[in-house]
């Protein structure tokens, strides 16, 4: 009998062993098929930069709905931009459903959400019409620019992102007719490829147009404007994570090819100057302006960051006793709020004002100063789902600009690497490994599908709202959450500016010539 169980034992020992090895070799047959495929296909930069193990991202993300319930944050905590807002570009991008069940996750009574006010009769399929054509610099540039587009990509430099992101980026935007901003860094061939259209940003470092000595080169703004892509040039004189700070470009992201482009040494950080050294008040800022469209002969504008805000006035005035041939073709307005690849963070955390309230500040002294048919707005800072779109146009802006959004357009995760070079998706890296996730051609596809749901989307507020197109959106279309937790109207909190009356009269005659 003891021989019997031994036997038994023996055997069942073997079964055990045998299945044991099955399952063993199974597992490495599996991780060595996964590992091929994952290091093959280019739709997933996580899974082709970390083969096998960037799979389980996906598992536990999924698990992480319902951890959360019980343990963490829920998706609308996390920050800079939580799972919920994330989560619609991802699908966006996707082109894959983007409804929703059981019923909204955000809190409909905390104070500053915007709630938009639905028309009964709401307008139809058969009524829409395509958003209407602005022309920036029409009669002041020799060249102006029109275009239809609504929500485009702001300035992210060839250094602070990378060499196929540029790329996904460019022909994306091609695809869905949006305009990508160059950023500081200059003009490079990977922003032409693509063949969209681009806006042309000076910093205050200048790359890509100035002289050896690092001042403004007439001779490379008359060879950039050359380009026909190139349609408007933008001044940037601050930005809203950084405002009093220039654009930071660690040495560890600053190579060759970096460095030759940018007219600086290789593996040193890039630090631009804080300021413009020839913009030192309003009368510079106005004399470049009309100097760089004298040059290139197309719009131009500047990018900021309000903070104090008295020298709008100074600035609107200024340009009345002038003439309108100095006024900027647009101002873009960044937010306090806004993204930066490195910044230090008392001035992302403390400095600026956000586009909540600079928005309709500037809107409101243009319109004040008789201005707001002459200068057109751009306002970008976090804006990256269809509401804060619909939000900016209830404000009075002409166009939207956005970087992060696009940035998760490309499959960026939040990582919060975009300082160290070693972002896990390829996209603000120039770790060639790191790269190789990045595939141009498959996240270009995602980046024209993000932009055209996002126009279809703020459409669909639109046409709730029942106006025919969004730029039709006007600040009576919107509410917004008191600290009471009920909702008061955007016209009621920022009502209607009057123009002063000693501009009445120039203002008529510019409507009259549009």
């Amino acid at each position: 009998m003891p021989d019997a169980i031994r036997n038994l034992t023996f055997t069942l020992v073997e079964i055990a062993t045998f299945f044991g090895a099955a399952v063993v070799a199974i597992l490495v047959v599996w991780v060595a098929i996964a590992y091929v495929i994952d290091i093959t296909q280019k739709k997933h930069a996580i899974r082709r930069n970390f083969p096998v193990i960037g799979r389980f991202r996906y598992f536990f993300e999924h698990l992480g709905e319902f951890f959360r319930q019980y343990f963490f944050a829920m998706d609308r905590e996390e920050l800079p931009f939580n799972r919920a807002e994330r989560a619609w570009v991802y699908r966006s991008a996707k082109n894959v459903d983007n409804t929703v069940a059981f019923g909204s996750t955000r809190n409909l009574t905390h104070a500053g959400e915007v709630i938009f006010l639905n028309c009964p009769f709401p307008t139809l399929e058969e009524d829409a019409v395509p958003p209407r054509e602005i022309t920036l610099g029409e009669g002041f540039a020799r060249t102006p620019y029109s275009t239809s587009s609504i929500f485009n990509i702001s300035g992210m430099s060839y250094g602070a992102i990378s060499r196929p992101a540029v790329l996904a980026l460019s022909h994306g935007a091609k695809e869905a007719g949006v305009w990508m901003n160059t950023g500081e860094g200059g003009l490079t061939k990977y922003h032409l490829e693509g063949g969209c259209d681009l806006v042309f940003q000076i910093g205050t470092a200048k790359y890509g147009a100035r002289t050896e000595e690092g001042a403004l080169s007439d001779e490379k703004l008359v060879q950039i404007a050359a380009h026909e892509q190139v349609r408007m040039f933008e001044i940037k004189m601050s930005q809203g994570a950084k405002p009093g700070k220039g654009g930071i470009l660690p040495g560890g992201k600053v190579t060759q090819e970096i460095a030759a482009i940018r007219g600086i040494p290789e593996g040193k950080s890039s630090i631009s100057p804080n300021g413009h050294p020839e913009i030192r008040n309003v009368d510079d800022l106005i004399d470049m302006i009309h100097h760089i469209r004298e040059v290139t002969g197309k719009p131009v504008g500047f990018k900021a960051v309000i903070g104090a805000y008295g020298f709008l006035d100074t600035l609107f005035k200024r340009i009345h006793e002038r003439g309108l041939e100095y006024a900027p073709d647009f101002i873009t307005i960044d937010s306090a709020d806004g993204g930066t690849g490195a910044a230090p963070q008392s001035l992302i955390d403390y400095v600026g004002l956000t586009i909540k309230e600079s928005l309709p500040l500037v809107v409101d002294k243009l319109m004040e100063y008789g201005l707001r048919h002459r200068i057109k707005v751009i306002c970008s800072g976090k804006l990256i789902t269809p509401s804060g779109v619909a939000w900016a146009l209830c404000m009075g802006a002409d166009f939207i600009v956005s970087a992060r959004g696009y940035m998760f357009a490309l499959g960026c995760i939040q990582a919060l690497q975009c300082n160290k070079n070693t972002c896990p998706t390829g996209v603000t890296t120039h770790d060639p490994e790191l790269q190789k996730g990045l595939d141009p051609a498959n996240k270009a596809v995602r980046v024209a599908n993000y932009a055209k749901k996002m126009a279809y989307e703020v459409g669909v507020i639109a046409h709730s709202c029942g106006v025919r197109e969004p730029r039709e959106l006007r600040r009576y279309h919107a509410h917004i959450i008191t600290d009471s937790s009920f909702s008061t109207s955007l016209e009621t909190l920022f009502p209607t500016r009057q123009v002063r009356p000693e501009y009445a009269e120039e203002v008529v005659k510019l409507v009259q010539s549009e």
